[in-house]
């Protein structure tokens, strides 16, 4: 997929030519140190790219394999994350990694304005496959869909959400998670989600209180718990 886009026109917005640049592989001790910086096994398809190419300069704002671009949060909902890219404006792409390091990890976008979360894509590869489109004749691709449509179609609508009275009558994953929520909790099964469906993780803003069933593509979001007035003025 990279020599691909490498060896094609690929245009801007503007129909400008757009000069995408390679950054250099990296050596198998660097990615070993790279893994344990991290504290888990990288996915598999990670590990098969980074010893051609670390990184992509020119498409989106900038495209980083190693992870190490900075500035992502929210461990509470990837607590093995990958910050593959970002748009410039504080949004990243992140790859979902699993704990026994799987060959394929999805693609979530993170974004703060509206402060959701998307699947993006089910593989690193189908992720690259899409951001090629984005410089194509048509500029039709599902990261632009996501980007600049989805976004605010979850903000505004919480598609598939559930009560933690919902979940408790799901499947075996769902009955347990809901065993550790109270009624304050909304529930999302992202786990056969479709591209752009996602939950709002900002929904009670900075305090929003955000759950994560182990390694699970479940997730719950609640208004911070109220205090009463005496632990207010205790701070207890």
């Amino acid at each position: 997929m990279i020599r691909e886009a490498a060896g094609s026109a690929l245009l801007d917005d503007d129909e400008q030519p757009v000069v995408l640049v390679v950054a250099p592989g990296m050596s198998a001790e660097r990615i070993e140190a790279l893994s344990a910086k991290m504290g888990f096994r990288l996915p598999g398809e990670l590990l098969e790219l980074l010893p051609q190419c670390s990184g992509l300069d020119g498409l989106l704002e900038t495209i980083d394999f190693t992870g190490q671009t900075g500035g992502f949060g929210l461990d509470a909902i990837f607590p093995r994350c990958i910050p593959i890219a970002h748009d410039g404006c504080g949004n990243y792409w992140v790859l979902d990694a699993s704990p026994e390091g799987a060959d394929v990890a999805p693609v979530f976008f993170a974004c703060h304005d509206a402060p959701v979360i998307l699947y993006q894509a089910p593989s690193l590869a189908a992720f690259l496959a899409e951001v090629v489109k984005m410089y194509g004749p048509s500029h039709i691709s599902l990261v632009n869909d996501v980007h600049e449509d989805r976004i605010f179609d979850v903000w505004r609508k919480n598609p598939g959400t559930m009560t933690v009275a919902q979940a408790a009558t799901g499947d075996q994953v769902l009955k347990e998670f809901a065993t550790n929520l109270d009624e304050r909790f909304t529930v999302v099964d992202l786990r056969q989600a479709e591209v752009g469906m996602g939950f709002s993780w900002g929904r009670h803003g900075p305090q929003t209180e955000l759950r994560r069933h182990r390694d699970a593509r479940v997730f719950a979001y609640a208004p911070p718990m109220k205090r009463s007035l005496w632990s207010r003025l205790t701070g207890r």
